[in-house]
């Protein structure tokens, strides 16, 4: 935790399961099984190794990646990639652990590949007849603990057993969709650890080879963005409209408002975002309007400087000027929001990512929404895929 935090963070959610059956260790990247005399005989250092490697393969979910792959190959090439990374990192390599140096700074589907293509040439017979002997392995990091084909159709019990999976097929489909949710949930966990852990630095070396989907995967960002806005609409009160009911005694009362959205977004309009860019922006603040009949939205615009401010409430047009063209500077919106705006709750910032930041978070959510990735000091980023 203190050495690794991103490994540390990560493994402390594995589940630990001994199993002395297995020659040294194996993640199905929710629970980590081990053989309790293989970590005996290892250091300190080499069982964080073991640990951190069973962390990664959380992160990676390797199962949902074989796509008609080879599946104990393709589990090879995922510990070469994730070991690599790990003694990259300074963190020391336990025996019977897969390592060589040629697949350092490798992605998985390249080793793979490499792995394969060692084997066909090393072998009198076809990739594809070494398929039908070979099926998946036990996910271990051992070549030992491969397992071999069985064919069903030289079983006498094959009917039987036929049948038997057929009884279980209902008990399967009920718990599926229980265990879509648990994994949606695992990768909105895992998801919000590297966001934050990137954010303070601390991310390892070379993580962008073992889950290069963190790094250049481009989400739907519209889903997203309007999914993170719809957290922040929220019933609440008002008094434009008055609450009518006791109007005609002269009581004015707040009325109530559903699903009002109240935020704060800033354009960027500095020299270096180009008309489409800025059409997109302006895009998406349409669609707000168009989604959620209730809203309040401050519209700031800005280069180096604020150059407008205007709050749109319901009904108005989406009409206002755009100047700017300058450099830009993010810290001048932020000192606006403090100054002038009560009680803010979400700022989202559209821009091209290139100007100068606040160094100091602010107490309300930011969402940076840009072309592309860059570092930011504080808030999430939405990736556009334009």
């Amino acid at each position: 935790m203190l050495d690794h935090p991103y490994f540390g963070t990560v493994a402390s959610s594995l589940a630990l399961e001994k199993n002395n059956d297995i020659l040294t260790f194996t993640s199905d990247g929710v629970k980590m099984h081990y053989n309790s005399e293989y970590l005996d005989k290892l250091s300190l250092e080499e069982v964080e190794f073991v640990m951190a490697n069973g962390a990664m393969h959380s992160v990676l979910k390797h199962y949902e990646r074989v796509n008609g792959r080879t599946k104990w190959l393709w589990q090879t090439a995922t510990d070469y990639v994730v070991n690599a990374m790990l003694v990259k990192n300074g963190m020391q390599l336990p025996e019977y652990a897969y390592f060589e140096e040629k697949f350092e700074g490798l992605y998985v589907e390249e080793v793979y590949e490499m792995l394969r293509a060692e084997m066909m040439d090393n072998s009198d017979h076809s990739m594809e007849q070494e398929s039908e002997q070979i099926t998946d392995a036990e996910d271990d990091v051992h070549a030992e603990n491969i397992t071999m084909h069985e064919e069903l159709n030289s079983n006498p019990d094959a009917e039987d057993s036929k049948n038997e999976h057929n009884a279980n097929d209902k008990e399967e489909a009920s718990s599926s969709s229980e265990d879509n949710e648990e994994n949606e949930e695992m990768k909105e966990r895992m998801e919000q650890i590297f966001q934050k852990l990137k954010r303070q630095g601390n991310l390892p070396r070379d993580m962008e080879f073992v889950v290069p989907e963190y790094f250049s995967h481009k989400i739907n960002w519209r889903e997203f963005l309007y999914g993170y806005i719809a957290t922040h609409a929220k019933t609440s009160y008002t008094f434009t409209p008055p609450n009518m009911k006791l109007l005609y005694r002269g009581i004015y009362l707040p009325s109530m408002s559903s699903d009002l959205l109240r935020v704060i977004v800033a354009i960027d309009t500095s020299g270096s975002v180009d008309e489409e860019l800025l059409s997109t922006f302006l895009g998406e603040v349409s669609s707000m309007m168009q989604q959620y009949p209730n809203y309040e939205i401050d519209l700031i615009t800005a280069d180096a400087k604020v150059q407008s401010f205007k709050t749109f409430l319901p009904g108005e047009p989406l009409e206002y000027e755009i100047s700017g063209g300058g450099g830009t500077d993010f810290r001048p919106v932020f000192e606006y929001v403090d100054r002038y705006i009560d009680y803010p709750t979400l700022l989202i910032y559209f821009t091209d990512g290139e100007g100068t930041y606040p160094k100091e978070e602010v107490s309300y959510d930011v969402l940076w929404v840009m072309p592309e990735s860059r570092d930011v000091p504080f808030g999430e980023v939405v990736i556009l895929d334009l």
